[in-house]
């Protein structure tokens, strides 16, 4: 498994990735339309550009697997990750996440997850992760308001 710059070949896959009905649903926080590619391009265009955006394609055996990266927001440092639903239960998350901290030094690290989706909570907890707090959030996937739990490492 290894990470790599995002690279124009890997949108469309990512782009199918990121609009699995399954994955959007357990992911929560997503944009308002999975399905438009437009605002995909230019959302994929922004993080490429931004200097505070640290994206990488996550690759298994060669086969791109999914993205994970890390974002500045209201000056706190948060990680970011989707895995193709193919390969969850793998351990590809959490070895991409240990990847990502040995190369990214901000200390302290947040992260967000629906507090509905354990099998990412379990990710960051074995990474190191402790939750610090929750907070009730709009999720465009479910429409509606639900739990979101907040992580950092320090």
């Amino acid at each position: 498994m290894a990470l790599r710059p995002v690279d124009d070949a890997d949108l469309d896959a990512l782009f199918d990735q990121m609009r699995d009905p399954e994955s959007v649903q357990l992911a929560a926080f997503v944009a308002r339309d999975p399905d438009d590619r437009a605002a995909f391009d230019r959302h994929m265009s922004k993080l490429r550009s931004s200097p505070d955006v640290t994206l990488h394609a996550v690759t298994l055996d060669g086969d791109l697997v999914g993205s994970i990266g890390s974002f500045v927001v209201d000056g706190d440092t948060e990680v970011t990750y989707w895995i193709d639903r193919s390969v969850w239960g793998q351990g590809v998350a959490s070895r991409a996440l240990a990847i990502l901290l040995d190369t990214v030094s901000v200390r302290p690290l947040h992260a967000r997850a629906a507090s509905d989706n354990l099998a990412s909570l379990k990710v960051l907890r074995k990474a190191g992760f402790t939750v610090v707090g929750v907070e009730t959030s709009y999720a465009n996937a479910r429409d509606t308001e639900i739990e979101e739990t907040i992580l950092r490492l320090d």
